[in-house]
């Protein structure tokens, strides 16, 4: 297939722009890659490493113009998302599937037109990358709509490590400003410092030799680009807002990626030392010790709730590692725990109450099987004399929720994609 470079320019700037009108969201982030011509023997359609957009003239000519706003969308999304630096030790081929069914429904969502062969399986629909990875046969040989070249196949996508907080992002972002974010932009990354010198957001057609396959980043490289996108993401986010031009499912994505994300296990050690937390107290001593009010430290029981969801979507080996680490934590910090076990109703001899010089032994059968119904944990809650320093739930969150949110903290353990209408929900898989 033939095209006009010149034309093939303007089509790629005008579908930008129409972007940054429309979806000043996406527009924001698309901006921030430089547009480059790639062979095709290595990029059949689009591609990106994080750094740039790479097109095949070929296949962005024979798109229409909203189709071409897609894929330029969905390459700014994988950025954004920080795809390069969350793979960890999955295999390639199923996280990039992953990673491209994760995104294709949220841009069909906001409205964009997707091109022929693009992945969309409704029931993957508010989804997380992470989600959908267990649920994709090994075995499956679908094809990405584009090229993920940040990394390879004998390559790790990330460490690990979780985004550094925002306090420290400020002080650790020049390692991250790249020249596209000081208006030089960055063009594909030949060199071994990985600059370039074209004009940040630029089309390069007309002239310019298509680019070869890119390095994958480095280590280093997926953490300041990890950290670098995030900033992007937040900037974006917050110009899309204040213009009332961001979709409700874009909305709750970025939110739930721009909170600090900390394995399960800290996030519960935290909840318990900060409800466990010794403070100083100024009630008045007793007459024996005279009449002086001065602070003294205080240290108080720590009261948890536990709940379990017993309807047949928590596995034996994974309960048994929840109750461990309570256990654990019960004892550091003077924790007395009612354990409940609940599907539709109680668990038969629920509670069970464990003092914190107590091992946390779960009864061998608490039952379960039948339907979700939270309410019950929570009226039991509500019959006692006291009022929990925090309630933990462990559950697939699919069932019935009180219609009011309590008094005290809960921290929901939610396996599977259903969301929670209050509390904090921290996510297993």
């Amino acid at each position: 297939m033939t095209y006009d470079a010149a034309q093939l320019e303007t089509k790629l700037a005008a579908a930008r722009a129409r972007l940054i009108l429309d979806k000043p969201f996406l527009g924001a982030l698309a901006l921030r890659l430089p547009m480059v011509p790639a062979k095709k023997d290595w990029c059949p359609t689009t591609a990106t490493d994080a750094r740039t957009f790479y097109f095949n003239p070929e296949y962005i000519a024979a798109l229409s113009l909203p189709e071409t706003q897609f894929v330029l969308a969905h390459e700014a999304l994988h950025c954004a998302l920080s795809h390069f630096a969350r793979r960890q030790h999955r295999i390639k081929h199923k996280w990039d599937l992953a990673c491209d069914f994760a995104i294709n429904p949220l841009l069909v969502d906001d409205g964009l037109q997707p091109p022929p062969n693009s992945l969309l399986v409704e029931a993957y629909r508010g989804m997380t990358a992470e989600e959908i990875y267990p649920l994709i046969e090994d075995s499956d040989q679908s094809k990405t709509l584009d090229q993920h070249v940040y990394d390879s196949e004998d390559d790790a996508g990330g460490s690990g490590d979780q985004p550094a907080p925002p306090q420290q992002q400020e002080s650790r972002g020049e390692r991250g400003n790249d020249a596209d974010d000081r208006g030089q932009g960055a063009r594909p990354e030949h060199g071994p410092d990985g600059r370039g010198s074209s004009g940040g957001g630029e089309t390069e057609t007309e002239g310019s030799e298509p680019a070869d396959r890119p390095d994958a980043l480095t280590p280093d490289e997926r953490e300041t680009r990890s950290i670098q996108w995030q900033q992007r993401l937040a900037g974006a986010a917050q110009q899309a807002l204040q213009a009332g031009k961001l979709s409700a499912s874009l909305a709750r994505l970025i939110d739930h990626l721009l909170q600090p994300q900390l394995p399960w296990r800290m996030l519960l050690a935290r909840y318990f030392s900060l409800t466990a937390r010794d403070d100083f107290s100024y009630a008045r001593p007793s007459r024996r010790e005279g009449t002086a009010i001065l602070p003294s430290l205080r240290s108080s029981q720590v009261s948890v709730v536990v709940a379990v969801d017993t309807s047949g979507s928590i596995k034996p080996d994974e309960m048994s590692d929840f109750f461990s680490e309570v256990d654990a934590l019960k004892a550091q910090v003077r924790a007395r725990v009612a354990m409940l076990a609940c599907d539709e109703r109680l668990a038969s001899g629920a509670p069970w109450m464990f003092e914190p010089w107590e091992e946390l032994r779960p009864p061998a059968s608490v039952g379960g099987g039948g339907g979700t119904d939270f309410r019950p944990v929570f009226d039991w809650v509500a019959r006692q004399d006291y009022r929990p320093d925090l309630l933990v739930y462990f559950t697939d969150a699919d069932g019935e929720f009180p219609a009011v949110e309590p008094p005290y903290p809960v921290l929901w353990l939610v396996k599977g994609k259903e969301p929670v209408p209050w509390g904090r929900r921290v996510q297993l898989n």
